[in-house]
């Protein structure tokens, strides 16, 4: 059997079980559903990902990688004249502005850490990346209630399916950031 280099075949199975579990949620996820998805032999997927944690690891990071583009972009954290609760806000609702789906699954990728120890570290790190990055404008306690607050705010927006109000984001912000001075 000739074996075919391809090396962007590591990439196309994160990228397929992403999508599986976009479709079909967690409990879809398999090396088999993945293996179709991406188009690969079943075992390229245990080559690449011994386990599905291993693989929902890979998934997470690549998944928190749109929210932190886009916290990225926002000029609070290299500003320190700028509004840091309209900042936080208004990247907040740039991330909710973009496709729905995608909001939807980096979250229920991060959730799935209460359920599988491995990704446990994946979350923090997304979590203690994002206050670093508040902790440029304000202290480090201040900071990670900024986060909790946000996590607060995009759950309750998702699990409702109600719409960000970024002027209601804006205002609790300011509350938070307020009382901590």
């Amino acid at each position: 059997m000739v074996r075919r280099y391809d090396p962007d075949r590591r990439q196309r199975i994160i990228d397929a079980a992403i999508r599986v579990v976009g479709e079909k949620g967690i409990g879809g996820l398999s090396h088999r559903t993945v293996a179709a998805a991406a188009d690969v032999p079943l075992g390229s997927t245990t080559y690449h990902f011994k386990t599905l944690d291993e693989l929902l690891v890979a998934a997470l990071r690549q998944s928190n990688e749109g929210f932190a583009k886009v916290m990225a972009a926002g000029r609070a954290f290299n500003d320190p004249d700028a509004d840091l609760a309209a900042e936080l806000a208004r990247l907040l609702g740039e991330w909710f502005a973009g496709e729905r789906y995608g909001v939807e699954l980096e979250y229920e990728l991060y959730l799935a850490a209460l359920r599988r120890p491995a990704l446990r570290p994946v979350a923090a790190e997304w979590c203690a990346g994002l206050a670093e990055a508040i902790e440029r404008c304000t202290d480090p306690v201040t900071a990670r209630a900024l986060v909790a607050l946000m996590d607060g705010i995009s759950l309750q927006v998702l699990l409702t399916g109600g719409e960000y109000d970024e002027a209601y984001a804006r205002e609790v912000f300011n509350r938070l950031i307020r009382s901590a001075t």
